[in-house]
């Protein structure tokens, strides 16, 4: 977990309230997380009905989310206000706006908890607010994280929820879900639903829970691509094209094409150990091993050639040129163009 959340959530937790909290970003997972907590937490069941306020940005001006601020809290020590899509609060970027919130920021009310959730951007540090956001308020500007990140969260979230995780479990969790947050603690969740085997989690385990087959599934095509095994490649496609609702083919061009992005950066890189393409490619220490391999089978202008067939499928699945041919056709021409 991000360190800067983390401090805040620990503050929250031993009941150390800031009168005003910023959270911006990238990532709505964090800014999600410290707002939920407030929400819930900070005041009793009984408390809330009287001092607990939540608005949208859209729905409100900067002046009315700073009268419900200045009010005072009844029966109670303190009271929230919780500002959700904050960024579409409509006069939070002009002159109007941004100087009521800075008037109030330097003379905030102490027994309210301010909370601004403002999602996939941020303030404009060359305007007066976004310069003293961070001076004037408990702020977080959260980041999207890179793919070689997600590994150490599931790791964490893991930890968190007291199960043990193995390291291929979390590589095959990590590329089949993605780098949103949400979805992966979601989908983490469920997977803890159902019987925890006695050793932990395993890849197996993964792949039972999350629908994926053990011998048919995305990696085990892309293991087969980089081996140039053309047979074990056209049992995974039939397979595929049995089940397109289940395996569509443009996810599965976006995996390969963004893997040969990523190969053909590599191919740059003055550094070709593990650590080097870890540091260079921004992937886990894992998946490392799938690049060196490639790096191996493929040069340089294989690869740019590869690229350029992924944007060709791409284009046909999408209806661009495809001719007569259906979604199960187009994978299986482009599969055999990458070995090729």
């Amino acid at each position: 977990m991000d360190a800067q959340v983390s401090k805040i959530l620990s503050d929250l937790k031993a009941r150390k309230f800031a009168p005003v909290y910023f959270l911006q970003g990238e990532e709505p997972y964090y800014i999600d997380l410290i707002a939920n907590y407030v929400e819930a937490n900070v005041l009793t069941e009984a408390e809330k009905g009287f001092n607990q306020v939540v608005v949208y940005g859209k729905d409100a001006t900067m002046a009315t989310i700073l009268t419900h601020a200045r009010r005072f809290p009844m029966m109670a020590e303190r009271q929230v206000v919780l500002v959700k899509e904050a960024q579409d609060i409509a006069d939070l970027n002009n002159e109007t706006g941004a100087k009521l919130l800075l008037s109030y920021l330097q003379n905030p009310v102490p027994s309210t908890v301010l909370v601004f959730a403002h999602k996939n951007k941020t303030l404009d540090k060359r305007k007066e607010l976004g310069k003293n956001i961070e001076k004037l308020s408990v702020a977080v500007t959260t980041k999207k994280v890179y793919d070689n990140q997600l590994p150490d969260f599931v790791g964490a979230y893991a930890k968190q929820k007291g199960v043990n995780i193995e390291e291929r479990a979390i590589q095959v969790f990590c590329e089949y879900i993605g780098n949103d947050l949400h979805r992966l603690s979601n989908e983490f969740d469920k997977l803890l639903i159902a019987e925890i085997p006695p050793a932990g989690i395993s890849a197996e385990h993964v792949m039972t829970q999350v629908g994926i087959s053990k011998e048919y599934n995305i990696f085990e095509l892309q293991k087969a691509v980089l081996a140039r095994n053309t047979l074990h490649a056209a049992r995974i496609v039939n397979y595929f094209e049995k089940n397109t609702k289940k395996n569509p083919a443009i996810p599965i061009v976006a995996f390969l094409f963004s893997f040969f992005g990523k190969l053909l950066a590599a191919t740059a890189a003055t550094d070709k150990s593990d650590k080097g393409l870890v540091s260079a490619l921004k992937i886990s220490p894992y998946a490392a091993r799938d690049y060196i391999t490639a790096l191996r089978a493929f040069p340089a202008d294989k690869i740019m050639q590869n690229i350029s067939f992924l944007k060709e499928a791409d284009l046909k699945l999408k209806g661009v040129d495809s001719g007569s041919a259906d979604e199960g056709q187009i994978l299986r021409e482009l599969v055999f163009k990458l070995i090729g």
